[in-house]
């Protein structure tokens, strides 16, 4: 791991070119919760990714994995989450990516295309459909469950499993909860329509918590809709047939 200074924030990053040697770059943004290492290394993303030849880069989200923590949900909002992103082309001096998101960092991949359209070359967001307009449901629960004491009293089922996913991930879960409420700002369908990029939209036909991909591909000039068969939310990022659709998707949208 690597680490570069932003907004007061210490963000640990991984940047790995193919072996062919310099390939287009891809920015990889993990979900709630998650770190690069979980959402984009474990699944395979990175030998994916540089076995077909392009360089892939991720990073840990500030309250994340490696990077440094706050305290304050107003650290949290997509758009400085997005800025991150941003920072971390420069200080790779990187023009223009491919840039990756899953869930919550679809949604920061989603900020960044409007706030820094010319680094941003084409979008994938996984697991979050018409969830960026519309919202993903109640994640109050999420923080409370993430801050009980005692996680044998929490009732609340994706509660719950969010817990037990912070719990094996050694996360901070105080800055987990405080993230859960600032990171969870939606998108209008104005905002959406200016997103230009070509984009893929991937969501699993199990998951309950993104939205429908086809309704927000309707709302955008250049989208495609990606159904990841029979995954939810938590599996469907390391899916085969996701990583083969985002290739064919590099293919048709070279930088």
């Amino acid at each position: 791991m690597q680490y570069f200074s932003h907004d007061g924030f210490e963000l640990a990053y991984l940047d790995r070119q193919p072996a062919s040697g310099e390939g287009d770059p891809v920015l990889m943004i993990h979900g709630f919760a998650s770190s690069h290492y979980v959402n984009w290394v474990s699944p395979g993303w990175f030998k994916t990714l540089n076995d077909a030849g392009y360089r892939a880069i991720a990073f840990d989200n500030r309250g994340h994995g490696s990077s440094s923590k706050s305290y304050d949900e107003a650290d949290y909002t997509p758009a400085k989450m997005a800025s991150d992103a941003a920072a971390l082309l420069d200080h790779l001096g990187i023009e223009r990516a491919h840039v990756m998101g899953y869930s919550m960092g679809a949604r920061v991949s989603a900020f960044m295309a409007l706030s820094n359209p010319d680094k941003v070359a084409t979008l994938v967001f996984g697991g979050l459909g018409i969830g960026l307009v519309d919202g993903v449901g109640d994640w109050d629960p999420i923080a409370d469950a993430l801050l009980a004491e005692d996680p044998g009293t929490i009732s609340h089922a994706r509660g719950r499993s969010f817990r037990a996913f912070a719990d094996q991930t050694r996360s901070d879960r105080r800055a987990l909860a405080v993230c859960i409420v600032g990171s969870r700002a939606s998108m209008s369908e104005d905002d959406v329509a200016r997103i230009a990029q070509p984009t893929l939209i991937a969501v699993g036909t199990r998951d309950d918590i993104a939205g429908s991909p086809d309704e927000l591909a309707a709302l955008m000039p250049n989208a495609k809709a990606f159904h990841i068969e029979s995954r939810d939310h938590m599996l469907a990022v390391g899916d085969k047939s996701f990583k083969q659709r985002v290739l064919e998707f590099y293919a048709e949208n070279p930088l």
